[in-house]
């Protein structure tokens, strides 16, 4: 080797080893977010856990450098399906100080808001700006920003009119909501059933949201003459998704659900934004946030494509046929 060459490679062994001790010694940041739910255990709040979402979330969150255990740590809280948990819960959480707290649900969401105007927010929520809980969708101001769900509540509009499409007949429609007649996404379903001529049915879910409550709940809807169900996307919904999908199976009632989840356990048809799309974004804002973003000048992600999901072989067991026209907008079909 040349002397020249070998004083170069010298130089650069010496910058390298310099650097090295260095960085080593710089301390390792830990940040600490607290995670919340209505009804979904701890447990599922996590990358191995039974809900979809927190797979995608914390598998993104893995790929930007987070680690659970080494410089993530994350408290994990269930409401257990008690409404009137929320407040207080909120004020608990609020009282550790986390770095973040991420919250699924429009009414859980609200309670923070109540409760902290510091602590950054992020929320999984349906149309937040509907809901009085930000001014604007592109810049929200304040410790709230987080993704939205629907597309603006006409997306409840086009559901019912996919399931009057399968159930062209129907004329009694029930709603599964903790509350099916007050809100903005009523008012969306309820204009454009008035528009078809169907009536809409309840009862509205009830606090807790457990096994027992949605027996009661669909069992009155079918006692009150329901020919087809509309699912919300109350977080709830989703933790009892195998639940629902097997009552409405047995008292054969067709139903359209608002996530893929309900689809990959046997639902009939769902019309959903992308799990993936949104929890990875979810994962993303945790991220800018960590690192010093301000959620007020974040804005609210909302999804830009939906996917019609239909399910023949739960059509089939229902005894009804999927229209032609339904089966070509169709973007995935299981058999």
């Amino acid at each position: 080797m040349r002397r020249r060459e070998f004083i170069i490679l010298l130089g650069g062994a010496a910058k390298i080893g310099w650097a090295h001790p260095s960085h080593a010694q710089q301390p390792l940041k830990v940040h600490r977010i607290a995670i919340v739910h209505p009804s979904a255990l701890p447990r599922d709040m996590s990358e191995t856990g039974d809900n979809p979402g927190y797979r995608f979330l914390f598998q993104e969150l893995r790929r930007l450098g987070y680690v659970e255990g080494r410089n993530l740590v994350v408290e994990r809280y269930s409401a257990e399906g008690r409404g009137e948990r929320f407040a207080e819960l909120a004020r608990e959480m609020v009282r550790t100080k986390p770095d973040l707290i991420f919250a699924t649900s429009n009414p859980l969401v609200v309670s923070f808001k109540a409760v902290t105007d510091a602590i950054p927010v992020l929320g999984f929520m349906a149309d937040p700006v509907a809901n009085g809980i930000v001014a604007s969708l592109a810049r929200p101001s304040g410790n709230i920003t987080g993704v939205s769900n629907d597309a603006g509540f006409e997306i409840w509009s086009k559901r019912l009119q996919i399931l009057r499409e399968v159930i062209p007949t129907a004329s009694k429609v029930a709603y599964l909501d903790p509350a099916p007649w007050a809100g903005a996404q009523a008012v969306a379903i309820q204009e454009t059933a008035r528009q078809a001529g169907i009536s809409l049915l309840g009862p509205g879910l009830e606090s807790p949201f457990e096994e027992t409550e949605y027996r009661r709940v669909i069992a009155a809807m079918v006692e009150e003459g329901a020919e087809a169900l509309v699912v919300s996307g109350y977080s709830p919904n989703v933790v009892h998704r195998r639940l629902i999908v097997d009552l409405v199976e047995k008292a054969r009632l067709p139903a359209i659900y608002p996530y893929r989840a309900h689809f990959e356990v046997g639902g009939l048809i769902t019309y959903a934004s992308s799990t993936a799309e949104l929890w990875g974004r979810l994962g993303g804002y945790i991220d800018e946030i960590l690192r010093g973003a301000k959620p007020g000048e974040m804005p609210i992600y909302v999804p830009s494509r939906f996917e019609l999901l239909v399910n023949l072989k739960a059509a089939k067991a229902l005894g009804i046929t999927i229209p032609k026209s339904i089966l070509a907008r169709a973007d995935e079909v299981i058999e």
